[in-house]
């Protein structure tokens, strides 16, 4: 009803028979409360209506029930899921989560984390871009962090892309490639070092192994301009930085007329979404994103609560072996 006078915290403890205090333990969740009295508490909000505000609980508490992240790239699948993980956990715990897209963008993404960290109660960085300079000025700034995929003077959680990345290689070693092509992508990514430590690590220890880096980037287009430079270098399979640029990699060559994997075996990394409907379907390694997003959570929840979490916490994406990869036709 229009004009209707809203149910106030004080009806509630009025109806309850109990003080403003008891009620506001109630609804924070405060476990010290006798259990019978809490109890008479919530019937009387239930009954009255009464839920309460929480631009008014987060002035008493001095808390937003509020986080941010930053991602480098909104539009790709990788930091959608480890949003998704993320959001669904810190909501179950009462937490709304803000996010800021820095577009790849280093200086932007510095700026970001610091805005967004004052508007919130914590800040997780996805996979941050900037330098280890700029990072530790933002990490000695702002409290609580967390990092993912990335190392700093913070908790993080973190995928281990060198171990997969090298089975790839293995895998399309013992099919017989010998001359194989990496599509390069973030450099200030940490994923990107251990991508190119995997590589020099089969340099070393794969006889007759050469891999040549070609710089490309982190999304479809990418993937799809670097066939020439892919088709020059006279390589018989090809390392993705990621899915989108070896979905997009596939698409031009399908389009040139050449056969995956008959005349080019690709594989990608991550497993996004739609990697299992390219055609053929992609070969790569399942990052389980939204594992990362829940373990981001969990470790900011801890430092939210004061407690110390694990330093970091590592998962190993499993390879996929799916039909862009095969034997050489040469």
């Amino acid at each position: 009803m229009a004009g209707a006078k809203q149910t106030t915290i004080t009806d509630v403890a009025k109806h309850a028979g109990v003080s403003l205090a008891t009620v506001s333990r109630v609804m924070n969740g405060n476990a010290t409360v006798d259990p019978a009295l809490a109890e008479r508490v919530r019937a009387s909000a239930t009954e009255l209506g009464y839920s309460a505000n929480p631009l008014a609980r987060s002035l008493v508490l001095g808390k937003t029930q509020t986080i941010s992240v930053v991602v480098p790239d909104l539009s790709n699948p990788t930091f959608q899921g480890m949003l998704r993980g993320l959001s669904r956990a810190a909501v179950a715990d009462g937490y709304h989560v803000l996010v800021a897209d820095s577009d790849e963008h280093e200086e932007q993404e510095r700026l970001l984390a610091l805005e967004s960290r004052r508007r919130s109660d914590g800040l997780v960085l996805c996979a941050p871009r900037m330098s280890d300079a700029a990072l530790a000025e933002v990490l000695a700034e702002v409290a609580p962090v967390v990092l993912v995929n990335r190392a700093g003077d913070a908790p993080s959680v973190a995928a281990d892309y060198r171990t997969p990345l090298r089975e790839v290689i293995d895998h399309l070693y013992g099919l017989g490639h010998r001359r194989i092509a990496y599509l390069a992508g973030a450099k200030r990514s940490a994923s990107n070092a251990q991508r190119l430590a995997a590589l020099d690590d089969a340099r070393t220890t794969l006889d007759g192994c050469e891999i040549l880096e070609i710089p490309a980037g982190v999304d479809f287009a990418a993937g799809a301009d670097s066939l020439d430079a892919v088709l020059d270098s006279g390589a018989t399979a090809v390392l993705a930085f990621n899915d989108l640029s070896a979905m997009g990699l596939l698409s031009a060559a399908t389009e040139r007329g050449l056969s995956v994997p008959g005349d080019l075996s690709i594989a990608g990394f991550d497993d996004i979404p739609f990697a299992r409907y390219t055609s053929p379907a992609l070969t790569t390694a399942a990052v389980p994103t939204a594992e990362l997003g829940a373990l981001a959570w969990r470790a900011l929840r801890a430092l939210l609560q004061g407690e110390s979490p694990e330093a970091t916490h590592t998962v190993v994406p499993e390879v996929i072996l799916r039909g862009t990869t095969a034997a050489p036709a040469r």
